[in-house]
């Protein structure tokens, strides 16, 4: 039986590991061959290490035992000449382009909006929101050359409503869902369907680590990672902490595929109700 995605290639931004790892899998064992781009260095202010040459190995190492081909290089999304560069590669050697996972992201130091430092602002909004604009921009012309597509893009609950000390976070993700938006008007003549996916709180190395912990638990001096798991089971509609980067990769596996071939400019939770609660 053929994967929801055989014969497709997907491209993916910050593949090295966490979400962007399981999306590489995730759409592999479905069929996709795969593009994959990570910055593997540290990025100014995130309170957790970068990505490693060694991460992004593994996820190739994952990729090929499911028999799917993989070009991953080292990129940046706030460099577009090296985003291009690296699709337009990946293109060449594996012949196509039809789905894009703008997944790449960054958290940084967290405080009131007033007290933020410009490089704080600028740094966030480079990477969530001008990076993601700079995914699409590499990617669209293939996206066209292969007769349609589909671009899903990464934001979060907190592009759906707001939390108090990441102004910087919450401005760029929301700044995706228009993006997300706009270009589902711009590109449906030419078939490629553009949503977003919304995730709560997803148990990886961007979440899981002090900075984190601390806003979700002001209240304590030296917060531990169980403090922060109560907590964040406090914003769920589901009685549960956190969801797995496999369920956000489920989500982005169905807007590729073609049993959403219709579905276009909708900004989609995966976030075990915490946008209706």
């Amino acid at each position: 039986m053929a994967g929801r995605v055989e014969g497709k290639v997907a491209f993916i931004t910050g593949v090295a590991r966490g979400q962007g790892r399981s999306h590489a899998i995730r759409l592999a064992q479905e069929g996709a061959d795969i593009i994959g781009i990570d910055v593997l260095e540290e990025v100014p202010g995130a309170p957790y290490g970068p990505a490693t040459q060694e991460d992004l190995a593994e996820t190739v190492r994952q990729v090929e035992a499911l028999d799917r081909r993989i070009v991953a290089t080292k990129a940046d999304v706030r460099d577009f000449g090296a985003l291009k560069a690296a699709v337009d590669e990946g293109v060449a050697q594996l012949g196509r382009l039809d789905i894009v996972a703008a997944n790449a992201g960054i958290s940084t130091a967290m405080a009131p909006a007033e007290e933020l430092s410009e490089e704080m602002w600028v740094d966030m909004v480079d990477v969530n929101l001008n990076g993601v604009w700079r995914t699409c921009k590499a990617a669209i012309p293939h996206l066209k050359a292969s007769g349609g597509g589909s671009i899903i893009i990464t934001s979060s609950d907190a592009g759906l409503f707001a939390f108090p000390n990441i102004a910087h976070y919450v401005s760029a993700k929301h700044g995706v869902v228009g993006l997300m938006r706009t270009l589902a008007l711009e590109l449906a003549p030419h078939m490629i369907r553009v949503n977003s996916v919304h995730p709560t709180v997803v148990d990886t190395p961007m979440v899981n680590n002090d900075a984190t912990y601390r806003l979700f638990r002001p209240d304590l001096e030296n917060p531990t990672a169980e403090d922060f798991k109560e907590a964040a089971a406090g914003i769920n509609a589901l009685p549960i902490p956190w969801v797995e980067a496999v369920d956000i990769s489920n989500a982005v596996l169905w807007l590729a595929s073609d049993e959403a071939r219709y579905v276009t400019g909708v900004p989609l939770p995966v976030d075990a109700g915490a946008a209706v609660k």
